[in-house]
């Protein structure tokens, strides 16, 4: 039977009873933070910022998240689609786990998305014929026959069910049946929306996901595909380093903590005219060598106005425990900026402000409390921007919203 770790994201360290090769395993897996206790045949064993469940090496690994899980999701949703991401719809049920939650929340989305039937729409095929059907394909005509008749290469295009909207679901469902622990009654519907789809091409693990576009045709897709996404992004091998094989169902806390902030403070700097510049890239050095990119620069003229980082923590390697600050303190000489602002996920750092001696540099430190509803998580990114734009290097602009959560509940409330 496999070993089964029960965690908390970043919290205490536990020490379990692990053979020497398993430990190893652990370690290098990147999963969790493992090393050999002082007592023989113990490993101290802590975890990161990485949340969900997974396999290494015959240990399964329950990572249980701080953040409540209806938030991990909205931040996720709102990080890639802002204006069209709403939480009413999802509609998360309470479990106590991540990966079962969000199951059963696909499972129910996916279901009511094919009420009326699978989705159709056209796709190009190149075939091989013994009649013609579409274009004929000339040159691939003399280069595969020669001259002969038959069979004619041709192209064209057939409305199928083996669509980008239809292989993204499919291959959501099939991840969601290969995790442990998903509950029965889930675990059967995911096995009956699956074989809705025997006509749909299965995803390729290793290749890049199908690209699909929002339409009014494929509207009542939207919330099922956002999701089936999340589950094939958080469900990928490549998403953990280290030379031990790992299969789970995983997320970056950092990661999602990290996009979210860009993409809203992106969104709320809108307000105030300029340009938002999400991962800029910059140099520390006049010869252009040394590279840098900061979440979110803001210019309002030709000129860098302010600098943001997303912190979900503070990075502290040991020797550098004011790492993110020492950061910021470079981005803002290479700007030219007086001042720098982090944002930190509240509990894991305190809002703060230093004054760096003989720079003339002011770095602030905000803290974004992820408990809160939406609404009011998306009030508080809107009062941090506007602190960041009273102290920028330009003179703040009046917003074109006087209050930020009647743009939200406009945008929001069905």
């Amino acid at each position: 039977m496999d070993t089964a770790l029960r965690l908390h994201e970043l919290g205490d360290p536990i020490e379990v009873s692990l053979s020497l090769a398993a430990g190893a395993n652990l370690a290098s897996s990147g999963v969790v933070a493992a090393a050999q206790s002082l007592t023989p045949g113990l490993w101290t064993v802590q975890a990161k910022s990485l949340v969900g469940v997974a396999h290494v090496a015959g240990i399964e690994v329950w990572i249980k998240p701080k953040v409540d899980i209806a938030r991990i999701v909205f931040m996720l949703g709102y990080a890639r689609d802002p204006k069209g991401w709403r939480d009413q719809d999802v509609g998360l049920e309470p479990q106590q786990e991540l990966m079962p939650a969000l199951a059963h929340t696909f499972e129910r989305q996916a279901d009511r998305a094919l009420q009326q039937g699978l989705l159709q729409g056209y796709k190009r095929i190149e075939d091989s014929l013994p009649v013609l059907r579409g274009r004929l394909r000339e040159a691939e005509q003399l280069k595969r026959r020669f001259g002969l008749p038959m069979p004619l290469e041709v192209a064209f295009d057939d409305f199928t069910i083996d669509i980008p909207e239809n292989q993204l679901l499919l291959g959501a469902a099939r991840r969601l049946l290969r995790l442990p622990r998903v509950p029965v009654e889930v675990r059967r519907r995911l096995v009956r929306l699956a074989s809705k789809m025997f006509d749909v091409t299965e995803l390729v693990r290793g290749h890049g996901l199908p690209q699909w576009t929002p339409s009014r045709l494929n509207v009542r897709y939207h919330v099922a595909l956002r999701l089936a996404e999340m589950v094939l992004h958080a469900t990928s091998a490549e998403q953990v380093s280290g030379p031990v094989r790992v299969n789970g169902f995983l997320f970056d806390m950092a990661v999602i903590f990290e996009d979210f902030v860009t993409v809203a403070m992106s969104e709320s700097l809108a307000r105030y005219g300029g340009r938002a510049a999400p991962q800029d890239p910059q140099h520390l050095d006049a010869a252009a060598k040394i590279r840098m990119k900061p979440d979110l620069v803001w210019y309002s003229g030709p000129r860098a106005a302010a600098v943001i980082d997303a912190k979900y923590k503070a990075e502290k390697p040991s020797g550098f425990p004011g790492a993110d600050l020492y950061q910021m303190l470079a981005y803002c000489t290479a700007l030219g900026l007086e001042r720098g602002d982090l944002v930190y996920a509240k509990g894991n750092e305190v809002a703060a402000t230093h004054t760096v001696r003989n720079a003339g540099v002011e770095i602030v430190q905000h803290a974004l409390d992820l408990s809160q509803p939406p609404k009011l998580l998306l009030d508080q990114v809107a009062d941090i921007t506007r602190k960041v734009v009273e102290g920028s290097a330009s003179e703040p602009p009046h917003p074109r919203f006087e209050r930020p959560s009647e743009q939200f509940s406009a945008r929001w409330v069905p």
